[in-house]
């Protein structure tokens, strides 16, 4: 037997595993029973034809000796040998820990980074300002509901156990190519992910299942030697010959110094607190450009009607999916994470501050879709100082919050309205989905003039891209104002910073990832760079 590579297998909607089987032997030109096994290991969907889409598979395929010989003689096929992989073990350093080393922050970035530690014998000790998921979510059903009219500071969709990408829509795509990606999807396989992420060319997970992924793998952490701290945050770091020595730890009332080898800064981008106090202890960092919006919603059956044509009502379809782009003078408009029959969160970490997000569960079932419709920003718009991003921030969701009103209602409109720069009454054809709710208004009152100029734009050219999602009653909800940090702490290609050794600063907090599987790459190379220094502990 041999295992060879083919790509570009069709696979029509209606196919069983047989006879997709069977139409890969006569592509091929082989008998029916030299096919032995197959793995796929990558699915996408063909949706250029509307009258005709399929799904393109690459694929392993086990077949006798006379068969694979034959498959590779034929050029026009591609098909290519499999090769074994062969991973090459990381090697340890023998500097000893003088103290733990430390992770800040259970977001992707700092699970990953404390799994990769803790299965080699290193037993970091994790501490998280938020709470574990289950007391998490009942926190943020908690604000959502409007029994409360402000997040808990420590525990909300920005603080806790998973990160802010526990609630969200649990996109695993990512524009990075690394040898580590194969890693972090089987991990997260193995703690209870569908086996499906592992070949889809855009895979989710959906915040319901992540929610049981990452319980899973913090376990896993603590079974492997490594504690878990909840409800502790970082408040300070102690210095000696120019090397972080300690950490400033507050856990209930009381606050602690604990030594460290060294310090993994996974802290999120939502931890302005945090990146103020580093800043404050001369921790190197830069503004960095990012983007801000509003959250689009439009119902579900447009967008698969845009995208799918007559297919549309296909059951093994699903939800249709789109991701847009346009300009607005030299600035670059985009539809950012966007959520499948999802929902339109709020994602306050704080007091007066109204910020959107959006969620899907993996069945994607619900009755919208949603996307953020951002703009650039850059460090021209808002300062060159390193905090000028958070303070601008700061200002945005504040007005934000002012125009939604105390009860903590989101400021939105209907398309339609938002063109014409009128206030807007209530869409008739699209029900909200943001809690505790919305309240209609002018929604330029409150977004500067070159984001509400660039989304004006963006919407007309996505309504020409896409029919229908330039829509009379599709409806605006804002801000949409934390899609990546605003700052950058600067790091050298060792991934320590560059101005205090012993601290790692990794992730989408610290400027050095966007998305799940990214900042989950960022910690785990991380944690390997602090293996080849440091040995193991006894």
């Amino acid at each position: 037997m041999k295992t060879i590579y083919v790509k570009n297998l069709r696979r029509e909607l209606d196919a069983t595993d047989e006879s997709f089987a069977a139409g890969c032997c006569r592509k091929l030109d082989i008998p029916r029973d030299a096919l032995q096994s197959m793995r796929i290991v990558r699915q996408a969907l063909d949706a250029r034809k509307k009258n005709d889409i399929f799904h393109c598979i690459h694929a392993e395929l086990t077949l006798t000796d006379a068969a694979a010989k034959r498959v590779l003689k034929n050029p026009k096929l591609g098909a290519e040998p499999v090769q074994p992989l062969t991973d090459e073990p990381i090697p340890f350093g023998a500097k000893p820990q003088d103290g733990r080393i430390i992770v800040v922050g259970l977001g992707p970035a700092g699970l990953f980074a404390a799994w990769t530690l803790a299965k080699n014998g290193y037993r970091p000790l994790v501490i998280e300002r938020g709470r574990p998921i289950a007391e998490r979510v009942k926190d943020v059903e908690t604000y959502w509901s409007g029994a409360i009219r402000e997040p808990d500071p420590d525990s909300n969709v920005a603080f806790g156990e998973g990160g802010a990408g526990t609630f969200s829509d649990g996109k695993l795509t990512t524009r990075i190519r690394d040898p580590h990606i194969d890693g972090v999807i089987g991990t997260l396989i193995e703690c209870g992910a569908p086996e499906e992420i592992g070949y889809l060319a855009k895979p989710h997970i959906g915040t319901d299942r992540l929610r049981t992924v990452v319980g899973t793998l913090r376990q896993r952490i603590e079974q492997a030697g490594g504690e878990v701290r909840f409800s502790a945050t970082l408040t300070g770091i102690g210095m000696r010959d120019g090397r972080i020595e300690k950490a400033l730890i507050r856990q209930g009332g009381a606050q602690v110094w604990e030594p460290c080898a060294a310090l993994v800064l996974a802290i999120g981008h939502g931890a302005r607190d945090t990146a103020r106090m580093l800043y404050d202890m001369g921790v190197s960092m830069a503004p960095k450009a990012f983007a801000i919006g509003v959250r689009a919603e439009h119902p579900q059956s447009l967008i698969n009607a845009s995208q799918y044509g007559p297919m549309a009502s296909h059951p093994r379809l699903g939800a249709a999916e789109y991701r847009l782009t346009a300009k607005s003078g030299d600035r670059g408009v985009y539809t950012f994470c966007m959520c499948p029959g999802g929902q339109v969160v709020a994602s306050a970490s704080g007091p007066e501050q109204v910020v959107v997000n959006g969620m899907s569960n993996f069945a994607r079932d619900g009755r919208n879709a949603n996307a953020a419709v951002v703009v650039q920003i850059s460090p021209d718009d808002f300062g060159t100082h390193p905090l000028d991003g958070l303070r601008f921030l700061d200002r945005l969701e504040r007005d934000v919050f002012r125009l939604g009103g105390a009860d903590g209602c989101a400021p939105a409109s209907t398309v339609g309205a938002f063109l014409r720069d009128e206030p807007s009454k209530p869409s008739l054809e699209v029900t909200p989905t943001y809690r505790p709710g919305v309240r209609y208004t002018r929604l330029s009152d409150c977004l500067p003039e070159f984001t509400a100029a660039g989304v004006r734009e963006g919407l007309k050219a996505f309504g020409r891209q896409l029919k229908g999602y330039d829509m009379e009653d599709a409806i605006l909800t804002a801000v949409e104002s934390r899609t990546s940090s605003p700052l950058r702490i600067l790091r050298d290609e060792g991934m320590e910073s560059v101005s205090h050794k012993g601290l790692y600063p990794i992730g989408e907090g610290a400027g050095y990832a966007g998305g799940i599987v990214s900042a989950a790459v960022d910690g785990v190379k991380a944690a390997e760079a602090l293996m080849r220094i440091f040995a193991p502990l006894p």
